[in-house]
């Protein structure tokens, strides 16, 4: 499924990396500022984590990156001005997420929840169910591809939810707490099939999560925020010594890391 994107022609002729960017992007409700000026870059087959405290500012982040959330500020997507634009159509254009609840079609097999999302981005029948095998097969579900969607346990519902995103041939897929609800064990699996995502099927990943093992283990950079504002990022060693993070996150024992 992979596919050439590591270059792009910008307007001035020269060749740039592949990311998807925010410039001074900027959220407020009610006249309470919940973003102020985020400067994000997520680039071509990296994974990118972005944390912070609960009231950070993260699930706003990604609605806005989505077009969820009305924003002030630019977003690019491989050089492509796209602001303002719907979450259906960043979708098409490659744009895509998971969600913390996993919204399965219960009355389907676990093939069909993904083939449908396949067929939604306007694959073929036959490209579809090619492309939905592939996606099941990477989050080792293709032995459960005849069951129904309803009988799945709780960790395997997660990764077929993101096999569903998968399927699509994102751009960039932004994964909303991928490893919510799982066990250690669950998420040490999960660790493993999400490091193969980004070459395997030929996008960025933005990794939003609680879970520091899975953050530290995974994400080549961190993007971290507190209080709307972006106060680090870095590799995982650098933002794990960085002084505001650990005050405002990690804590002087780094029990999170």
């Amino acid at each position: 499924m992979s596919r050439a994107r590591s270059q792009v022609q910008d307007p001035r002729g020269d060749v740039a990396p592949r990311a998807l960017r925010s410039t001074g992007l900027s959220v407020s409700f009610d006249g309470v500022q919940a973003l102020q000026e985020i400067d994000l870059e997520l680039r071509h087959r990296e994974i990118l984590g972005l944390i912070g405290p609960n009231g950070a500012g993260k699930s706003t982040m990604t609605n806005a990156l989505t077009g969820f959330t009305r924003y002030s500020g630019r977003l690019e997507v491989d050089g492509r001005d796209v602001t303002g634009w719907s979450p259906p159509r960043l979708a098409r254009f490659g744009v895509r997420r998971s969600f913390q609840a996993v919204r399965l079609f219960h009355g389907m097999s676990v093939r069909e929840n993904v083939e449908v999302a396949a067929l939604g981005c306007g694959l073929t029948t036959s490209s579809a169910r090619r492309a939905a095998e592939d996606a099941l097969a990477a989050f080792d579900l293709l032995q459960y591809a005849d069951a129904p969607a309803d009988s799945m346990p709780y960790g395997h519902e997660r990764r077929l939810g993101i096999a569903r995103a998968v399927v699509a041939q994102p751009r960039f897929l932004l994964l909303d707490e991928p490893a919510a609800g799982l066990n250690e064990e669950e998420s040490d699996q999960l660790l493993t099939q999400l490091e193969a995502v980004p070459q395997h099927f030929d996008c960025g990943v933005l990794l939003i999560e609680h879970d520091m093992r899975l953050v530290m283990g995974l994400c080549h950079r961190i993007h971290v925020i507190d209080h709307g504002r972006t106060i680090a990022v870095g590799t995982p060693d650098q933002v794990r010594a960085d002084p505001a993070v650990i005050e405002a996150y990690l804590g002087s024992g780094s029990q999170h890391a």
